[in-house]
């Protein structure tokens, strides 16, 4: 039984499919942190620049 244990541990820790997921996982929420920070910083100027104009030209 211990030979069984030890040969299906070192297949599991051969395996490498698991490691492809987690590394898109990884990436994906570095895009989303990004986004979110550039969204943050730049909300605040796109809201009164561009529709502050908006609403000036449309007369509110």
């Amino acid at each position: 039984m211990t030979k069984e244990l030890i040969k299906t541990l070192r297949i599991f820790a051969r395996d490498e499919n698991g490691a492809t997921a987690i590394e898109y996982a990884l990436i994906a929420s570095c895009i989303s942190i990004a986004i979110v920070t550039m969204v943050g910083a730049l909300g605040g100027t796109v809201r009164d620049d561009l529709f502050g104009k908006v609403a000036t030209a449309l007369g509110g």
